[in-house]
């Protein structure tokens, strides 16, 4: 299993290289020139042209990218623009509630999602499956920022039951977001685990065990769903990355402190060592959680644990 990990963890080396191409490409993209954001439109040409060697802007473009790559394998995104803050202290300040969000929202979506999943194979073309899979649709099919403005109206604004923005310790603060950030995953894993339980129900050992007389929950819990979840947690595993790197509009629309409002922020000031240092972030997180969910293959399948090893 650590050598399979090991090359797996070798395999990204590849992709993070293209990720950090195109990471660093973003500069070249970006109109403006970055010494002239930090100084200001009114600075003197000398200085400017004194900042952009301090800061390697006039070495051609290879060159900048070693450099930068080099200090990013440090930990370095170099500062702010905007704050003249180091990078990886913007971001560390941001990620963790970007991170628990991701959470709640994915362990949201596993709550109602695996069980609506379930019971609507198990009651197939009846009206209880039919209103799961239109449900399912909608919350597919809904836009992010609408869903999130009309909860605002409604919870907000009518009823006042929840604050409408912000994270200021409190649960009521999460409840908004979560669901707004974790309604597509719900209709995404019970989509899934439906499409997987109908075939599961079908093989010969849930027959059998059927024919044996063990009671109907043991055998859709303990037969047919354990060995439905590899399809499922692939699925869980990519809403989850998705949720991290996804969560830029939630965040933005309830005044969330996170990682994807930072990166809008940035976008809007045109500051490049954030976004590079973000999109590499994200990039990162997303690969790891690909990663953990191929290692848990091999714990819900035995055969595939002996392959690894």
């Amino acid at each position: 299993m650590f050598k399979y990990i090991v090359r797996r963890l070798l395999l990204l080396v590849p992709i993070l290289l293209g990720v950090s191409i195109i990471v660093f490409g973003i500069m070249f993209l970006t109109p403006g020139d970055p010494a002239v954001m930090m100084l200001g439109e009114a600075a003197p040409q000398a200085e400017v042209e004194a900042l952009r060697e301090r800061l390697g802007l006039d070495q051609p473009p290879h060159v900048q990218y070693g450099r930068w790559l080099a200090n990013v394998a440090q930990l370095d995104f170099g500062r702010s623009i905007r704050s003249s803050r180091l990078v990886t202290d913007e971001i560390s300040q941001r990620l963790w509630p970007t991170v628990e969000l991701a959470v709640l929202a994915t362990l949201l979506a596993i709550a109602i999602g695996v069980p609506l999943g379930v019971i609507s194979a198990t009651r197939r073309d009846t009206v209880l499956d039919h209103g799961t899979t239109v449900l399912a649709f909608v919350g597919l099919a809904m836009p992010v920022f609408w869903q999130g403005l009309m909860m605002i109206i409604l919870f907000s604004l009518v009823l006042e039951w929840l604050p409408p923005s912000g994270r200021l310790g409190g649960w009521q603060y999460y409840v908004l977001p979560v669901v707004t950030l974790g309604t597509s995953a719900i209709a995404a894993i019970t989509r899934m685990t439906r499409t997987t339980m109908l075939e599961t129900l079908t093989q010969d050992y849930v027959r059998t065990a059927r024919s044996k007389g063990l009671r109907r929950n043991r055998v859709i819990y303990r037969h047919a769903l354990s060995n439905a979840l590899i399809p499922i947690v692939t699925v869980i595993g990519l809403q989850f990355g998705g949720l991290l790197s996804g969560a830029v509009i939630t965040e933005t629309i309830f005044s969330w402190p996170g990682i994807g409002r930072l990166a809008v922020d940035a976008i809007r000031s045109r500051d490049v060592p954030v976004i590079q240092g973000v999109v590499m972030v994200f990039a990162v997180l997303y690969a790891l959680v690909n990663l953990f969910t191929d290692v848990l293959y091999a714990y819900l399948d035995p055969r595939l644990r002996t392959r690894y090893s």
